[in-house]
């Protein structure tokens, strides 16, 4: 995303109110979507599916969000609206540590914990943490690379720790 992309972006979500409230929706709504309903896995998973599994759901995720979490402080890339001087749609003043992204990687981890459970449910999760992944984007909190790079996070280790595993 070059400058020019990121202001018409951010100038189109900022003057469409219809635009801006979609965004707003699928920008925060979604991610405390994913949040609540992660717990509600868990204790499915646990009582309805396979207790043994339980360990495995809490630490794959937990292990993805502590190592995201350290990458994003070791590489510590601006944000587009550092970079480019212009508030983003949602004026977010977060400093720094943009790749990867974390609610991207979140999201799409969690929609692998869902995948393993159940592949329906997980197929929804996996729509829902394509949205959030594009919202980032959209809102001009991330670069590409930054959603995509905890995209790829998650669903290779999804994919290792939770099916080849």
């Amino acid at each position: 995303m070059n400058k020019k992309i990121f202001e018409t972006t951010v100038r189109f979500f900022t003057e469409n109110k219809p635009a801006r409230y979609v965004l707003h929706f699928i920008y925060n709504i979604l991610p405390l979507l994913v949040f609540v309903s992660y717990p509600a896995l868990l204790v499915y998973a646990y009582f309805l599916h396979h207790p043994g599994h339980l360990l495995k759901l809490v630490l794959v995720p937990l292990c993805v969000f502590v190592g995201v979490t350290v990458l994003r402080v070791i590489i510590n890339e601006p944000r587009p609206y550092e970079r480019y001087g212009k508030p983003s749609v949602f004026n977010k003043t977060t400093k720094g540590k943009s790749f990867p992204s974390r609610h991207t990687a979140s999201a799409f981890i969690i929609a692998m914990a869902f995948l393993y459970v159940s592949v329906p449910l997980g197929i929804a999760a996996l729509v829902v943490a394509l949205l959030i992944e594009i919202s980032r984007i959209l809102a001009g909190a991330h670069y590409i690379h930054d959603v995509v790079g905890g995209a790829v996070i998650s669903l290779l280790c999804g994919w290792i720790f939770f099916f080849l595993i």
